[in-house]
């Protein structure tokens, strides 16, 4: 109703589109934008429409290589609750009753359980400070932790990798729709995530305002871009095509994101489950080390 609105009203449709900034980034804006003004509004939104699905592809694609791990700590955190709620309270009962001496973690494990029912109210508490805490601290130094996790082993390859098929499709969607490269940077830089992926948008900028081309930037940081990479842009800007290799360049980190997502995961699987097997045998292990005890000082008689 308000696309249609302002149709009537003589504004172009890019001028809604922006008014819905939760469903229409930047780069979509402009694209629009530039392609009313150039009379290619029909084509453009058939590119938009192939780069949405495959941007929703690439995002069902991460987020089902993070759903098993997701669902095997939840697990954990399941049997962990029912462990001290429970199970430990009723076998800590016949412990003592039948004083039996306890190993360190067996104590550790009791003492957790008979705190988390004696102080449940300041157990929660706590939990819910904590918790509260990490937000705060997430919502004040975002940039600081996620660089962080961005630099872990394993996952910043991963994030290089979605930051430069993101920069190259958005990219490509801004030039073929008719905007200069400079604009172009300038709003691919809000679609990455990686602050060296950032900086190195913005080196390019500054490079092709000083009249270098736009490899001649993307080689200045060769160790973090791929030369297959620098060499297609090369390629595009000699040719005249560089929106077309822009998109083959997206379509090879595509792939490329996916082969890791798929070698993540199957790593990860086995790891988690021999982490978590055991931690959740060493608990058994404390539980019934002390009932074997009881049963050999038995046993004799």
């Amino acid at each position: 109703e308000t696309l249609r609105d302002d149709l009537t009203q003589g504004h172009q449709v890019n001028f809604t589109l922006a008014k819905f900034t939760n469903a229409f980034d930047k780069v979509t804006v402009n694209v629009v934008k530039a392609s009313e003004e150039a009379g290619t509004l029909d084509i453009t939104l058939k590119d938009l429409k192939a780069s949405l699905q495959k941007q929703n592809e690439f995002n069902d694609k991460v987020r089902s290589a993070l759903i098993y791990p997701v669902f095997i700590v939840g697990v954990f955190v399941l049997v962990l609750l029912v462990q001290l709620v429970y199970v430990i309270p009723k076998i800590a009962m016949v412990f003592k009753n039948l004083r039996v001496p306890l190993p360190l973690p067996t104590k550790i494990l009791i003492a957790v359980s008979d705190f988390m029912l004696k102080n449940t109210i300041i157990f929660l508490f706590v939990l819910a400070g904590i918790i509260l805490f990490f937000i705060f601290l997430y919502t004040k130094k975002k940039g600081f932790i996620l660089n962080i996790f961005y630099s872990l082993p394993g996952v910043s390859g991963l994030v290089k990798l979605i930051d430069l098929t993101r920069f190259s499709r958005s990219l490509y969607l801004l030039l073929n729709s008719g905007l200069p490269i400079v604009a172009a940077l300038d709003l691919t830089s809000e679609v990455v995530v990686r602050v060296q992926t950032q900086k190195i948008i913005n080196k390019s900028k500054e490079m092709i305002l000083g009249g270098k081309t736009f490899s001649d930037g993307l080689r200045t940081a060769k160790g973090y871009i791929p030369t297959i990479m620098i060499k297609l842009v090369e390629t595009g800007e000699k040719t005249g095509s560089l929106d077309k290799s822009l998109a083959d360049i997206s379509e090879y980190f595509d792939y490329q994101v996916s082969t890791t997502l798929k070698t993540l995961t199957a790593l990860l699987e086995p790891i988690m489950l021999v982490v978590i097997g055991v931690m959740v045998g060493g608990m058994m292990i404390s539980i019934i080390a002390p009932i074997y005890g009881l049963i050999s000082q038995v046993s004799p008689h």
